[in-house]
C-alpha cells in the first residue's frame, strides 16, 4: 500500500509538472519523444550498412536467447530425490504467486500512468494519436520485458536450488558451485539478449520519427515494471526473513527447521528481494542507459554520420558483451572443472573471482579491437577510437574493481566478517550492530571513491578531442562509464542470481528432511549409485551459502552504481532538450528560479521571454492572455505598504539585471 501511494503521488507530481510546461516557450517543450533517429544505412561498416550490421546483431541475440533456453533444459534434467523436487515446486509456488500478485498491481499502476501518458502527449502536447498509441505499446513492452525475464529467474533458480542440493550429497564440492552458476547465466543471457531485441527492434523496424516515443514508452514501462518489482521484492524478503527468524528464536528451533512455517516464505523472500528485484532493475538499467546514450548522441552530437557511428558502434559493443560473457564462462568453467572437479575442498569464491576478472579482461580487449575495427576514424580523427574504448573501460573495470573492494568487507574470509563475529560474542547485540554499520560505512566509502576515480579518468580522457563533436563530452563520458559498468552485463547478473539459488539449497536440504527419511542411503545407492555422507553435504551447503551472500553483495553495487552514474546522462539529456541545445533559457538553470525545482527548467510565461531559439520562430512581443490576468489581478489588489513596494522595486531592479527569478 505505501508502495502504490507512492507511485501515485509521483505520477500526480509528474502530471502537474506536464501542466506547467505547457505555458513554457517551445525551446523548452521540446522532448525525447520528438528525437527523429537518422538513417543507419548511411554509413558502412566493414563492407555493410550499418543497418545489416545490426541485423546480424539480432542472430547474435537470439543464439544468446537459445544458449538461456538450452541450459534451462539442462538444469531441468538433473537428477534430483524427490523429497528435495518437492520443496522447489512448493517454493516455485509461492514465488508465482507472489508475482502473479505483483504483476496485477503492476498493470494497475500502468493504468495511472497510462492516463497521464495520454493526457501529456495527447492533449497538452498534441502528438498524433498513433504516436501516443505507440508510447502506451511500448511502454507495456518494457513492462512485460521487465517481468518477463524475472518470472524466467524465478524459474531457473527453482530448478537450481534442489539439484543443487542433491549435488551436494554425492560428496563433492564442485557441482554444489557448478549449478548456481549455470543458472546465474541463463538468466543473464536471457536478459540481456531479450533487452537487445527489443531495443535492435526499434531500431530496425520502426520508422525512424517514431523511435523517440518507442524509446520513451519502452523507458517508462520497463523502470515502472522495475521499480515496483525492486522495492515490493526487497521488503517482502527483509518482513519473511524477520518473521522466520522470530519463529526460529521464540521456538527455540534450528535454522531451516521444517517445523518453521515461515522458511518457505523466507525461501520466496530470497528469490523475490534477491533475484526477481535484481533482474528486473538490471533489464531496467540496461534499458535506461541506452536511451539516455541514444538521446545524448541525437541531442548533442550535429554531423548526423557522426551520429550513426556512435549508435551503431554503441550496439556493436552491446551484441559483443553476449558473446564476451558465454566465451568467458565457457573457458572459466572449463578451468574450474579441471583444477576442482575432482577435490574434496574448495574455495567457492575463487572460481566466481576469476570469472569476473577474465570477463572484465576478455571485455576490454574486445572493446578496443571492435572500436579500432568500427571507428577508425570519427569526425576527421583517427585517435578518437582508443579514447572512447579507454572511456568504456573505466566502466568495465570498475565491475571488476568493485567486487574486489565489497569481498575485502563481505567475504567469509575477510577480517572485517571476523572482527564481527568477534564482536557478538563478546559484546552481543549492540557491538554487532555497530561493528556492522562501521564495517558497511568503509566499504561504501571505498567504492564511491573508487567509482568518482574513473569517473574523474573518463572526464579527462574526454577533454582531448570529444569537444568538436559534441556539446559536453564530459557528460557523454559518463554514460559511456555507466555503458562499461554493463560490458559483462550476463557474468554480473549471474553472480548476483548465483546468491538465492545457494541459499535456497540450504534450505531445500533441511527442509526435505531427507536424512532422516528411512532407508535413504540404500534408495539413494540404488537409484542414483553414490554414498551419500550427509554432515559434509551440509558443510558444502553452508560454504557456498557464505560465498552467494559475497557474491550478492558484490553484484548489487554495479547495477547501483550503472544507474547513477547513467542518470547524469539522462538528466543533462533532459536538459539540453529544455535548453533547446544550450542556446536557450540557460539563465534559469538556477535554483533561485523556483519553476525549476518543480521540475521544468524555463520561465514561467509572466517572466521575462526566452531569446529564440534556433529551431522555433522569435516570441511575438505582445503579452499573453495570462500576462494580461495576472496583471489585472495585480491591479485589483489593495495599494501595498511602503516596505513591500520597497522589495517588489529591488526585485524589478534584480530580475533585470538578469539573475533574479519571475514574479
Amino acid at each position: 500500500m505505501q508502495t502504490f501511494k507512492t507511485s501515485l503521488s509521483r505520477a500526480l507530481s509528474a502530471l502537474g509538472a506536464a501542466a506547467l510546461a505547457l505555458l513554457l516557450p517551445a525551446a523548452a517543450r521540446a522532448d525525447e519523444a520528438r528525437l527523429i533517429l537518422p538513417d543507419l544505412g548511411s554509413v558502412q561498416f566493414l563492407g555493410m550498412s550499418g543497418r545489416s550490421l545490426l541485423l546480424f546483431g539480432l542472430v547474435v541475440c537470439a543464439l544468446g536467447g537459445v544458449f538461456g533456453l538450452v541450459i534451462y533444459r539442462q538444469l531441468k534434467g538433473l537428477p534430483v530425490h524427490r523429497s528435495m523436487l518437492e520443496v522447489s515446486e512448493l517454493i516455485y509456488e509461492t514465488c508465482k504467486t507472489y508475482l502473479i500478485t505483483q504483476g496485477k498491481f503492476i498493470l494497475i499502476l500502468e493504468a495511472f500512468i497510462g492516463v497521464i501518458m495520454v493526457v501529456y502527449f495527447g492533449w497538452l502536447r498534441h502528438f498524433d494519436a498513433s504516436k501516443v498509441i505507440a508510447i502506451l505499446v511500448f511502454s507495456l513492452l518494457g513492462i512485460g520485458g521487465s517481468y518477463g525475464v524475472a518470472w524466467f529467474g524465478i524459474r531457473v533458480n527453482t530448478f537450481a536450488n534442489s539439484r543443487t542440493a542433491f549435488a551436494a550429497l554425492r560428496g563433492k564440492p564442485f557441482p554444489t558451485y557448478a549449478i548456481p552458476l549455470k543458472a546465474g547465466m541463463s538468466i543473464g543471457t536471457m536478459l540481456i539478449s531479450t533487452e537487445l531485441v527489443m531495443m535492435l527492434c526499434i531500431l530496425l523496424f520502426v520508422p525512424r520519427d517514431y523511435a523517440g516515443p518507442c524509446f520513451i514508452g519502452f523507458a517508462i514501462g520497463e523502470s515502472l515494471g522495475a521499480s515496483a518489482l525492486r522495492i515490493a521484492g526487497g521488503i517482502f524478503t527483509k518482513i519473511a526473513d524477520i518473521g522466520s527468524d522470530l519463529m526460529k528464536i521464540v521456538f527455540n528451533i534450528k535454522e531451516d527447521d521444517a517445523r518453521n512455517p515461515g522458511v518457505i516464505a523466507d525461501c520466496t523472500g530470497d528469490n523475490a528481494g534477491d533475484s526477481v528485484g535484481p533482474t528486473a532493475d538490471g533489464f531496467e538499467t540496461y534499458g535506461v542507459t541506452g536511451v539516455a546514450l541514444i538521446s545524448f548522441i541525437l541531442l548533442g552530437v550535429k554531423d548526423t554520420t557522426v551520429q550513426v557511428q556512435l549508435l551503431v558502434w554503441i550496439f556493436a559493443m552491446r551484441i559483443l558483451m553476449i558473446v564476451t560473457s558465454v566465451v568467458s564462462y565457457l573457458v572459466n568453467e572449463a578451468a574450474a572443472r579441471a583444477r576442482y572437479g575432482g577435490v574434496d575442498r574448495m574455495n567457492f569464491e575463487a572460481p566466481l573471482t576469476s570469472l569476473v576478472w577474465l570477463t572484465s579482461f576478455v571485455s576490454v580487449a574486445l572493446t578496443f579491437a571492435a572500436s579500432y575495427v568500427l571507428i577508425p576514424e570519427l569526425g576527421g580523427d583517427t585517435t578518437l577510437w582508443w579514447k572512447l574504448s579507454l572511456i568504456i573501460t573505466c566502466g568495465t573495470l570498475a565491475g571488476a574493481v568493485i567486487p574486489e573492494l565489497v569481498k575485502v568487507f563481505t567475504s567469509t574470509e575477510s577480517a572485517h566478517v571476523r572482527e564481527i563475529v568477534t564482536a557478538s560474542r563478546e559484546g552481543g547485540a549492540s557491538l554487532n550492530v555497530l561493528a556492522g554499520l562501521t564495517a558497511g560505512n568503509f566499504s561504501a566509502f571505498w567504492m564511491g571513491i573508487a567509482i568518482a576515480a574513473l569517473m574523474a579518468i573518463g572526464f579527462a580522457v574526454s577533454q582531448t578531442g570529444l569537444s568538436h563533436l559534441m556539446l559536453a563530452p564530459a557528460v557523454f563520458a559518463f554514460g559511456l562509464v555507466a555503458f562499461g559498468f554493463l560490458g559483462m552485463g550476463p557474468v554480473t547478473i549471474a553472480v548476483d542470481s548465483y546468491g538465492p539459488v545457494t541459499d535456497n539449497a540450504q534450505s531445500v536440504f533441511e527442509l526435505s528432511v531427507i536424512e532422516a527419511q528411512p532407508g535413504i542411503k540404500q534408495e539413494l545407492k540404488k537409484d542414483f549409485g553414490f554414498e551419500v555422507d550427509f554432515e559434509r553435504a551440509k558443510h558444502y551447503l553452508e560454504e557456498n551459502d557464505g560465498a552467494g551472500n559475497t557474491f550478492k553483495a558484490t553484484a548489487k553495487p554495479v547495477l547501483i552504481g550503472t544507474a547513477v552514474v547513467g542518470a547524469t546522462t539522462m538528466i543533462f539529456s533532459i536538459i539540453m532538450v529544455l535548453t533547446d541545445g544550450l542556446t536557450a533559457n540557460m539563465q534559469f538553470l538556477t535554483i533561485l528560479h523556483a519553476p525549476f525545482l518543480l521540475g521544468p527548467a524555463a520561465p514561467s510565461s509572466t517572466g521575462s521571454p526566452a531569446p529564440p531559439s534556433r529551431r522555433s520562430p522569435p516570441a511575438p512581443t505582445a503579452r499573453s492572455s495570462s500576462s494580461r490576468r495576472t496583471s489585472s489581478w495585480k491591479a485589483r489588489r489593495r495599494r501595498p505598504s511602503p516596505t513591500r513596494r520597497r522589495w517588489w522595486r529591488s526585485a524589478r531592479n534584480t530580475r533585470s539585471a538578469g539573475c533574479g527569478t519571475s514574479s
